[in-house]
């Protein structure tokens, strides 16, 4: 026998179909909602890396997203593009101009259906090796001493922000950047960004030092 609760929940359910209740569509939402704020003008979300010389980098107007699941962790792409704050101090190709932060703001639904369908883009360079994010020594004087990683890249230092501003920050690194990207990038970086000042660490780094420096990065705060 059918109870009035039933009843109740059904009719809930039904009148939020008619009534247009939200629904997250996930990655084919995604697409059309990234297509619709016209985020392609910016981003480049189809691999691998197509710049070829330096005019070809300076005429990107923003980062290519094409591996974007193979970088970011789970949560973060939703979470930041609700509330867009700037990731590198300064402008996209810029050595000089502060960036102003000036990313558009997404609507809860499709902040989530566009993080669903960046998520979604992966790259084969990236393999699921499970590096932890961890704040390990080695790591540490890798970063901070033997290729002062902090030249380049800003951190945050007892409450404060140091470190340089041509790279992106690493503040917040912890719930942004998955380890085994970060181990990826620094192995070959020209495989994401062929036109690059990154260095290449094969050669520079064993292969331990490679985890050991991808585990720290992936563990600032």
């Amino acid at each position: 026998m059918i109870s009035f609760r039933h009843l109740l929940v059904a009719g809930l359910l039904s009148a939020a179909v008619l009534w247009g209740a939200p629904s997250h569509g996930g990655v084919a939402e995604g697409k059309k909602a990234f297509d619709a704020n016209r985020c392609s003008l910016c981003h480049q979300v189809e691999g691998p890396a197509k710049e070829k010389t330096i005019k070809d980098q300076l005429a990107k107007k923003g980062p290519e997203l094409w591996y974007s699941g193979s970088k970011f962790k789970a949560g973060f792409l939703e979470k930041w593009l609700t509330s867009p704050r700037p990731i590198r101090p300064l402008a996209y190709n810029s050595i000089t101009e502060k960036n102003r932060g000036e990313h558009p703001r997404l609507s809860p639904k499709d902040a989530s259906d566009v993080a669903a369908y960046l998520m979604s883009l992966k790259s084969p360079e990236v393999k699921p090796l499970g590096i932890p994010a961890a704040e390990n020594p080695r790591g540490r004087i890798i970063f901070l001493k033997k290729q002062s990683c902090y030249g380049c890249h800003s951190m945050r230092v007892r409450g404060k922000m140091a470190g340089g501003l041509s790279g992106p920050t690493f503040a917040g690194a912890s719930e942004r950047l998955n380890p085994d990207w970060v181990y990826a990038y620094l192995k070959d970086p020209k495989a994401f960004k062929p036109v690059k000042m990154m260095p290449v660490y094969s050669g520079i780094l064993n292969e331990a030092e490679i985890k050991e420096l991808a585990s720290y990065v992936g563990s600032l705060n």
